[in-house]
């Protein structure tokens, strides 16, 4: 018998209209970062979400960097972000000259602590150093708690971006992820929850706010005849063949929450009848997409680490990774500070040494699941708890 084939960790999954989306642009011959289907994403995601409007451009990375500038983010101030996430949360705040300071997470939703925020905003105030902004980064397609959070923020009179490029779909008390701060970003990258191979959206209320990122998003040029640059800009909108893929993507976003779900369902019930594997949590503040079914391996219990669960699938051929490694302990951002969730212990330092991502893409089939469940089943052999064993 050959290889099986790659099952990977959450690969595009492509619906029935895209295609025709795209073929009207190209018939159009509207194929630049102008056109109607630019101009209609928009539109659709901000009533997704429930923003007054939105705006399209090339990365999640640059919503985040456009709607940290609109905060006000430049040289020398702080800006506080997750520390538990992907570098594209952090990487903006370098780009604007500013300095970031690392949050934790907590334990109930695996995002920022409203704990560690708390002592970070006191400590920032004392010191007359209160950041620009914050980033709250919504992890693995589930809200941040968000009500506490934005409190806190409020009280010190702090922006609030929400990166929430893993999170379309989720929600938080009847609202839509990404819709709750000043600002809210979205990703549309090759493996989010839906994608335009690649691209992202800023959303907000404030429409004058994205206006001005609209115009800094196609290098800042004045309404002149000839080529007029008065500030600084940049080549960040999104292109009309793009969108058009967007477009398609979004009508089936509720059936991709949906397969996502149930894909972590069939996973939760295979395993967690198995000692030391513990399921991310989800919040009962609001719907998780569970873009990605993550779980921690506790190695005494399992008998197994983290580590060596990820290389057996892999051996199969089958993609697993690590949670995100925290901002705090990565080279880049050494010496910044950092705010665990409690003095002394750090939530996002734990996830990171047993935290493991299945695959989790839509378009997983059951046999394929099987394949994964069958392997990680063999890792854990003789370690089932007293309840018993289940199969699906």
């Amino acid at each position: 018998m050959g290889e099986q084939s790659r099952i990977f960790l959450s690969p595009p999954h492509m619906g029935t209209e895209e295609q025709e989306l795209v073929a009207h642009a190209f018939a159009s011959n509207w194929i630049a970062p102008l056109g109607e289907h630019v101009d209609a994403f928009e539109h659709e995601v901000a009533r997704y979400v429930g923003t007054k409007g939105a705006l399209a451009v090339s990365s999640g990375t640059a919503a985040i960097h456009l709607g940290l500038r609109l905060a006000g983010v430049g040289p020398g101030d702080l800006v506080f972000c997750s520390s538990l996430t992907f570098v594209a949360s952090a990487n903006p705040i370098l780009y604007l000259g500013a300095t970031p300071v690392f949050i934790d997470s907590d334990e109930a939703t695996w995002n920022m602590s409203e704990a560690a925020l708390a002592r970070a905003l006191r400590e920032a105030n004392e010191l007359g150093q209160l950041p620009k902004a914050v980033v709250i980064v919504h992890l693995y397609g589930q809200s941040a708690d968000m009500g506490p959070l934005i409190a806190l923020c409020e009280q010190y009179k702090v922006a609030v971006v929400e990166d929430a490029a893993e999170s379309l779909g989720a929600d938080y008390k009847g609202r839509m992820s990404g819709s709750l701060g000043h600002f809210g970003i979205f990703s549309f990258n090759g493996n989010k929850i839906i994608t335009t191979s690649g691209g992202g959206m800023l959303v907000s209320d404030d429409l004058e706010a994205l206006e001005r990122a609209r115009f800094w998003a196609m290098q800042a040029r004045e309404r002149e005849r000839h080529y007029e640059h008065v500030q600084m800009g940049y080549n960040y909108r999104l292109s009309n063949l793009l969108a058009a893929v967007g477009r398609g993507q979004l009508r089936v976003l509720e059936e991709r929450v949906a397969a996502r779900r149930r894909i972590y369902q069939r996973y939760a019930a295979a395993l967690q009848p198995y000692a030391g594997i513990t399921f991310m949590p989800e919040s009962p503040t609001g719907r998780a997409t569970r873009w990605l079914t993550a779980l921690t391996v506790d190695p005494e219990q399992a008998g197994i680490t983290a580590t060596q669960l990820i290389d057996a699938l892999e051996k199969a051929n089958i993609e697993a990774r690590p949670v995100w490694k925290p901002m705090h302990r990565q080279p880049l951002f050494a010496g910044c500070r950092y705010y665990p969730h409690e003095l002394g212990y750090s939530v996002s330092d734990e996830l990171y040494a047993r935290g493991v991502c299945l695959p989790s893409g839509s378009s997983l089939g059951d046999e394929q699941q099987e394949r994964v469940i069958s392997v990680i089943r063999s890792c854990l052999s003789g370690r089932a708890k007293e309840v018993g064993h289940v199969h699906l």
